[in-house]
């Protein structure tokens, strides 16, 4: 991407803000707490259903929830090609904006960590949360964002081979105590033949963490993850923000409207398709909790296909009004990401306070998290509201 001629800055597209907003929604939303109420309706498939989609997978698969951080590493590459622009527009050299890149992927990194820390006795190391996965990939993509297309494409299919097969070349440990890494012996998940080199904390990423993470100050040594999260899956992670910095010059691109629409669903169907081949092939398994090279492609071709939703919806048929509840959560989505890790709990215990402890539980004990887990979310939506209406804007 060379310095465009132009000094005017890139228009704004809602449907990112919107978006994004979509993703930060669903994060904050864990207040609703379905899994609570779910537990105590057994019976509803319904709110069964909304459980599933407001938690992890336990290893292949996916789910809403799991969509949430390659959503928003994708939005991160989709933003770049529009930074960089409207950089150049106000004049800022390359050396600024390198120099600005690497202290904001510094930045995010210890941001990471410190939410990370906050109901810990001391700094907790660890690497596998969005924001420092971000991170640590950021500086890479902001300079492939100066590159072309055709070398954006050739770094993606590069780091998703080479990753996949650092994962295949390490030896599948024979006899391996799973139990000692936090995974029962009759886990459904656990895998055999050429899969089992993604097997939950047996694999290349686990190894290179009880090295990594040990040389870090903790209260115990490093032993394992207990949900198989890994430092290592920035990797991939920088994969699918390069989907999003592809996606991104397609959004900046000559191309009329419903073309570039056209271009992000058939992206989507690839990726999709490209994804779950390998997975039902025993190539590669669809893992967020390791993000494996096929979860890449899979996840990545549910990113393209919200994409192109949003700007199909909001910017090209013009439906802004309904995607502003959104695009208030969208434009700060920095401050959302910290209001639910740090906000959380303290706006739940204070509702209850201020107006008593019976106040949510007037349709009964059974709904009684989700109204409480509604209000919260209210009152992080009009926080959030005050400070569009005030033009203050979280940036790193």
């Amino acid at each position: 991407m060379s310095e465009p001629a132009t000094k005017e800055l890139p228009p704004r597209l809602t449907s990112l803000d919107a978006y994004r907003g979509l993703v930060m929604f669903l994060m904050m939303g864990e207040v609703f707490r379905f899994c609570r109420v779910s537990a105590t309706l057994p019976d509803s498939r319904f709110w069964k259903f909304l459980c599933h989609h407001q938690s992890h997978v336990a290893w292949i698969g996916c789910s809403l929830h799991d969509l949430i951080q390659p959503s928003f590493s994708f939005m991160v590459g989709v933003a770049l090609p529009f930074s960089i622009a409207s950089r150049f527009a106000r004049g800022q050299t390359r050396t600024l904006m390198s120099l600005h890149a690497f202290w904001r992927a510094l930045v995010l990194v210890l941001l990471g960590v410190f939410l990370r820390s906050t109901h810990s006795q001391q700094t907790n190391w660890t690497f596998d949360d969005t924001l420092s996965q971000i991170g640590m990939g950021y500086g890479i993509l902001f300079l492939l964002g100066f590159r072309p297309v055709r070398d954006q494409w050739i770094a993606l299919g590069l780091l998703l081979v080479g990753y996949g097969a650092a994962f295949a070349l390490y030896p599948v440990p024979p006899d391996f105590d799973y139990e000692k890494v936090g995974v029962p012996k009759d886990w459904p998940n656990l895998m055999t033949g050429f899969a089992a080199h993604w097997n939950k904390n047996s694999n290349l990423a686990w190894a290179f963490d009880t090295w990594w993470m040990n040389l870090f100050p903790r209260k115990n040594p490093f032993l394992y993850s207990g949900g198989g999260y890994a430092t290592l899956s920035f990797i991939p992670t920088l994969g699918t923000m390069i989907l999003g910095l592809i996606a991104g010059g397609v959004m900046r691109s000559e191309r009329a409207p419903w073309a570039k629409v056209k271009w992000l669903v058939i992206a989507g169907i690839a990726g999709l398709a490209s994804g779950w081949l390998c997975n039902a092939l025993g190539l590669c398994p669809v893992v967020k909790r390791i993000w494996t090279p096929s979860w890449t492609l899979f996840s990545g071709g549910w990113c393209f296909l919200l994409l192109a939703g949003f700007y199909g919806v909001v910017d090209i048929l013009g439906l802004r009004r309904l995607a502003f509840p959104l695009t208030v959560i969208g434009m700060n989505s920095i401050a959302a990401y910290c209001m639910a890790h740090l906000c959380d709990d303290f706006i739940l215990k204070n509702l209850k306070i201020n107006l008593g402890k019976n106040a949510f539980g007037f349709l009964g004990d059974a709904y009684e998290p989700f109204l409480h887990g509604t209000a919260t979310m209210l009152v992080f939506w009009l926080i959030l509201y005050w400070m569009y209406r005030r033009k203050i804007f979280l940036r790193i």
